[in-house]
């Protein structure tokens, strides 16, 4: 018979949940700072709203330039996405590199990660479209005509940009540049996972691929969850630095359409509009990073 009041029974059993099996704790501290953050979000937005209506050139302008700005978000997106599916492959196997039994190819992976880590972000995108660009048209490849050929085989070659070989070594830069700090953020995730699994696995009958696929995987999936998107949301505001290269992406849309510009406020307003287009496509990031990181912490 137990002589315990029910309430405190309770707080003890919480209690015990918390620190062994990994229950997130809730303060009233963190209730306040959720609050607060909220409360942050909406008089920010409420204060931009009256900016808006406020401003003398306000409507006449978002009715002028939010489609152009439009049109560079899109393939700020495009490059984002296709860059960051570039990086993930290249993480992979930098990653698989880092770990490998062999010296040679632990050699090289870790090369890659320290120098392109420790060199500028932007020499890199210079370097791959004047450096490698120019090697390469000298023994007579040419993205743009390649492609172009392609694409006239399959009569869509008019989806063929200009530019296209901007945005061919600018994808590439930005994703090998990303590929090499993905490389120690999943070398890190699948170092995490106990080693006690790995060997309970491999005693049940399971291979290294198994074992790799069906245990390490999945647990390191769900701990690079946090540093992947922050790096993807990184990855979106670097690829700004295509304007150099001359891609029409959101950055080059927004100074464009803000160096004409004679009136201060009116310059300052285009640069707000464009910063606004960066928050509306990274913030969704975060949210959808928070929501698979619970999701995924369900089942441990």
């Amino acid at each position: 018979m137990s002589f315990v009041e029910p309430s405190v029974e309770r707080r003890s059993l919480r209690l015990f949940k918390q620190r062994t099996v990994g229950e997130p704790t809730t303060s009233a501290w963190h209730t306040v700072s959720n609050a607060l953050f909220y409360v942050v979000v909406l008089v920010a937005v409420g204060v931009f709203v009256y900016y808006l209506y406020t401003f003398e050139r306000g409507k006449g302008l978002v009715t002028l330039y939010l489609p152009v700005l439009l049109d560079g978000a899109k393939v700020t997106m495009i490059v984002s996405i296709l860059s960051i599916v570039l990086a993930t492959i290249f993480g992979f196997i930098g990653a698989l590199g880092r770990l490998s039994r062999f010296a040679p190819i632990r050699w090289l992976a870790t090369v890659y990660v320290e120098v392109v880590r420790g060199t500028p972000i932007l020499v890199q995108l210079l370097l791959w479209y004047y450096g490698v660009g120019y090697v390469q048209s000298s023994i007579g490849f040419d993205p743009y005509s390649a492609v172009f050929q392609i694409m006239t085989a399959l009569q869509s070659n008019s989806l063929v940009p200009d530019q296209f070989n901007a945005y061919f070594y600018g994808i590439i830069g930005l994703s090998f540049n990303y590929g090499a700090y993905l490389t120690e953020v999943f070398r890190t995730g699948i170092e995490s996972v106990s080693k006690g699994q790995t060997e309970a696995a491999l005693s049940l009958g399971l291979n290294s691929r198994q074992t790799m696929r069906h245990i390490v995987l999945p647990q390191a999936f769900r701990i690079t969850i946090p540093p992947f998107t922050n790096y993807f949301i990184t990855l979106v505001q670097d690829s700004a630095l295509l304007s150099v290269l001359a891609v029409i992406e959101l950055d080059h849309q927004t100074f464009g359409l803000a160096l004409i510009q004679t009136n201060a406020n009116v310059k300052m307003f285009v640069f707000v509009l464009g910063a606004l287009l960066y928050l509306a496509i990274c913030y969704p990031l975060s949210l959808l990073a928070r929501f698979l990181e619970a999701r995924f912490a369900r089942a441990y």
